[in-house]
């Protein structure tokens, strides 16, 4: 299977920060690879330089086998880019945007008009499609967002944090939409902060942290690097916290976690509901009371943590990223930069 996009040795560097220390990815056609960081990991520089918007100060990168220093404008042909922010024009209508899309790719003025009605159609954007986008919702302007990247019908897809300020609901529609998109064939690079969602939708995830890739592999192989299952639990006694971890402590894989002052246990374990069962038979023979417990799987904090020592950092120290801001409309889309010819 040839790769759609591959990258080797990736180095961008803003000023003393370092933004990509020689990243290397590869991504087979028709599959899902996820760039997995926090905020200033370089995950949008990277999709920044495999869209043609950075050139890079070394390494080399190809999409769908073109150059994209060569030939950036034949890379620009063959893909769709939906950036952090939805770059749309919130005085336009939804049909407009997407109408406005297509004469920029030369589409026509029938095809362009078609092609609108079609995304409109497919997004569930039908009714709104005549109305101004100041009056969408944050979902609906993140799928016109997708939408107006899939006008030209490219064969590779780059979403950057395409749920980020969605609510839960807003992320389910969204993940069921780049399913679909996966179904129909085409290639994508997707980055998140969450590994939830590498999880649902990526075929193979990199982690990366500081421009550096740390990482490899998918969600499962990812977790069981950081301890995979935990159980959490919360005592209501103070004075039952040592016999809880002794409890604890013949179930658990490893060593049992206690914060002494919010009375929390955490053990990991491996044998999912079974085990926490159990551990809630043992517990309540011993007459412990519980105010809380859980299983839950690790978090992108757990995977930063033990593959790096420290945790995901917060977006203020955001600075890889975004050191070179989405200020301009239009500047998250490869499109707006140099429409294909």
């Amino acid at each position: 299977m040839a790769d759609m996009i591959r990258a080797t040795g990736l180095v961008k560097r803003y000023g003393q920060v370092t933004a990509l220390d020689g990243l290397d990815l590869a991504v087979p056609e028709g599959t899902v690879l996820a760039l997995l960081g926090p905020n200033g990991a370089g995950k949008t520089t990277a999709v920044r330089i495999l869209t043609t918007l950075l050139e890079p100060d070394a390494g080399s990168a190809e999409v769908a086998g073109i150059d994209v220093r060569t030939d950036p404008g034949g890379v620009r042909e063959r893909i769709g880019l939906s950036g952090q922010y939805a770059a749309v024009d919130e005085y336009l209508t939804g049909f407009e945007n997407l109408d406005m899309v297509g004469r920029l790719y030369q589409l026509g003025r029938q095809r362009s008009r078609t092609r609108a009605r079609e995304l409109l159609e497919r997004f569930d954007l039908s009714e709104a499609g005549d109305r101004p986008v100041k009056t969408y919702s944050g979902g609906m302007r993140r799928r016109l967002d997708l939408a107006a990247a899939l006008v030209a019908q490219p064969t590779v897809l780059f979403l950057d944090e395409p749920t980020t300020g969605l609510d839960p609901r807003g992320r389910s529609d969204m993940w069921e939409v780049i399913r679909e998109l996966v179904r129909s064939g085409r290639t994508l690079l997707l980055t998140t902060q969450y590994l939830e969602e590498a999880d649902r939708l990526a075929d193979d995830i990199i982690v990366i942290d500081r421009g550096r890739v740390i990482a490899q592999g998918d969600a499962d192989q990812l977790k069981a690097q950081v301890g995979g299952e935990r159980i959490e639990l919360v005592v209501q006694q103070a004075s039952d916290v040592p016999l809880a971890r002794s409890v604890l402590a013949e179930l658990a894989v490893g060593e049992v976690q206690v914060d002494e002052h919010s009375r929390k246990l955490t053990a990991p374990v491996t044998g999912g509901t079974g085990v926490l069962m159990a551990a809630l038979g043992r517990l309540d023979a011993n007459g412990i009371a519980l105010l809380d417990f859980g299983l839950r799987r690790p978090t992108l904090d757990d995977v930063f943590l033990t593959l790096t020592g420290h945790a995901a950092e917060p977006a203020a120290t955001d600075s890889a990223d975004h050191t070179q801001p989405d200020a301009e409309p239009g500047a998250g889309r490869t499109r707006d930069q140099e429409p294909a010819r």
